[in-house]
């Protein structure tokens, strides 16, 4: 009897050890993966050194970071559609949040052009003298799209020569047109998954519709932009295209990677893999259009409006990991959300304000992340070297010693700077 209760003591012991083992392993995938810290001291902070007079009083406050944590802005608010209470709303959270930009749908030229010769600038205007106004860096998403439902009927009927003349004035016009304003071009959207200039015009288009933007601004940075990189699902496919595409000698400047075609939750082991492998290229990458939860959540093909509080902390929490990981790779230069209010958002439960502008837990989940973990604040007093010196996010800083103040700007290409009040 002893036996056999030890034996079933033992078993059930065994039992629970694997219960345990298995969900310590479930907690292990959902965490962040060890040294993500200290990934994101090495990669985002550099030395601020304050030389002065010793035993000097010193203030360092930073103001932005270099780092682009950006969003989309909404045609509404370009075109002046949106109401004055919302338009105020947005313009005020939009700049405590972010600080780049993308069109979402204005320079699209579907959205400009929707019949030919009809050409409207005006949204795009607007947005560009707004983000100027306000020192924003913008991106143009995107000069062409040749997924085939996203083509005007118009092109469509022209004959191959005729469409390819269509093409080269759309990109020395709009590029010509806004030369050194954007700060890069989506040049052909979503190549991976369907390319209807390259099926009627040949696999040399992609390289001649570069060469023509760059007609109109020689300056023009010109990215690559897909979805369903950074599941890894079409990874490998995305790798070859940008091989195929340097070795037609094409310029493409960056990599822009869709960051919205995951579920409620998304890999982080997966993200971090894609990452890691574009890196190889050796180019800027941007998380582009961000939401979370994402296209293939419950919220997004159930059309689902309202998240109960434990979702809602759930989204905050992931928004964290998901940006953690991003700010650690050193390959990577930005993430911009794909809107941040349910009233401009394709997919409203994602965003940092409810539609009546009241925060969600994921808007203080962000704000803390970006502009407390990741914001450099300090004071202190002068060594008897003369120097004062920290380790500081990169970014624009105001030094202040004896109630003068100097700014100056400390960039990861350089990875220090010194500002000197002596």
């Amino acid at each position: 009897m002893k036996r056999c209760i030890a034996l079933v003591t033992k078993v059930v012991f065994c039992f629970f050890l694997i219960l345990i083992c298995h969900f310590a392993c479930l907690t292990e995938t959902k965490a962040q993966y060890p040294g993500i810290n200290e990934d994101i001291a090495r990669n985002r902070q550099g030395v601020l050194i304050i030389k002065a007079k010793p035993g000097s009083q010193v203030m360092v406050e930073q103001l932005s970071h270099e780092f682009w944590f950006g969003c989309a802005i909404s045609n509404g608010f370009g075109s002046g559609s949106m109401s004055e209470d919302d338009a105020r709303q947005y313009n005020e959270k939009f700049l405590k949040n972010f600080n780049a930009a993308v069109t979402e749908n204005a320079v699209k030229w579907g959205n400009m052009e929707t019949r030919k010769g009809e050409v409207n600038y005006a949204v795009v205007d607007a947005i560009l003298k707004w983000t100027e106004e306000n020192h924003i860096p913008l991106r143009a998403h995107n000069l062409f799209w040749g997924i085939p439902n996203r083509v005007q009927p118009w092109l469509k009927e022209m004959d191959d020569n005729e469409l390819r003349q269509t093409l080269q004035h759309r990109a020395e016009t709009i590029t010509k047109r806004y030369k050194g304003r954007f700060a890069e071009y989506d040049l052909n959207n979503e190549m991976v998954h369907g390319n209807y200039y390259e099926d009627r015009l040949g696999p040399e288009i992609t390289k001649l519709m570069a060469q023509w933007a760059q007609h109109g601004d020689p300056e023009a940075k010109l990215f690559l932009n897909d979805y369903d990189i950074l599941t890894g699902n079409k990874l490998g496919e995305y790798m070859a295209q940008i091989r195929k595409l340097q070795g037609q000698h094409v310029p493409i400047a960056g990599i822009g990677v869709q960051g919205h075609l995951h579920s409620d939750t998304f890999d982080r082991h997966q993200l971090k893999n894609a990452l890691d492998s574009l890196a190889i290229f050796k180019l800027p990458i941007r998380i582009t259009e961000f939401n979370i939860p994402g296209q293939r959540s419950k919220y997004y093909t159930d059309k689902i409006l309202v998240m109960t509080p434990e979702e809602e902390e759930l989204k905050a929490k992931e928004i964290v990991d998901y940006y953690k990981i991003c700010f650690a790779h050193p390959a990577v230069e930005g993430i911009l959300m794909w809107g941040f209010w349910e009233g401009a958002n394709w997919i409203p439960v994602s965003s940092l304000y409810k539609r009546d502008w009241s925060p969600t837990p994921a808007a203080e989940a962000y704000q803390n992340l970006i502009f407390k973990t990741w914001w450099t604040k300090d004071s202190g007093t002068v060594g008897k070297d003369g120097v004062y010196s920290i380790p500081a996010f990169y970014g624009k800083y105001s030094v202040t010693i004896n109630g003068i103040s100097k700014e100056i700007g400390l960039r990861k290409a350089d990875g220090k700077a010194t500002v000197d009040f002596r």
